[in-house]
């Protein structure tokens, strides 16, 4: 594999990661042997949920006021210098 990807090791280099590299095969050896048919599919090992507020309409500030106290605005929006440099 080393040579495949083109990675320069030592001899004892190789032998350490020789080894390792089969404790992970035989960790996944190990994995695919379970019995997994009564398992149901999950994407985490605790159920959890979205602690999220509820969507609810509330007094805000007004748009026209905030955007009279911008050094620049158009159409509704804050108009900030662009990304190349270019003056708004």
């Amino acid at each position: 594999m080393a040579r495949l990807a083109r990675l320069r090791f030592s001899d004892s280099e190789l032998d350490e990661l020789t080894a390792q590299l089969a404790a992970v095969l035989d960790h996944a050896a190990d994995v695919e042997a379970l019995d997994l048919a009564d398992v149901d599919p999950t994407s985490h090992p605790h159920p959890l949920v979205n602690v999220t507020r509820r969507d609810e309409i509330r007094p805000s500030l007004d748009r026209d006021e905030v955007l009279s106290q911008a050094p620049s605005h158009s159409e509704g929006q804050f108009r900030v210098p662009s990304l190349l440099g270019e003056a708004p």
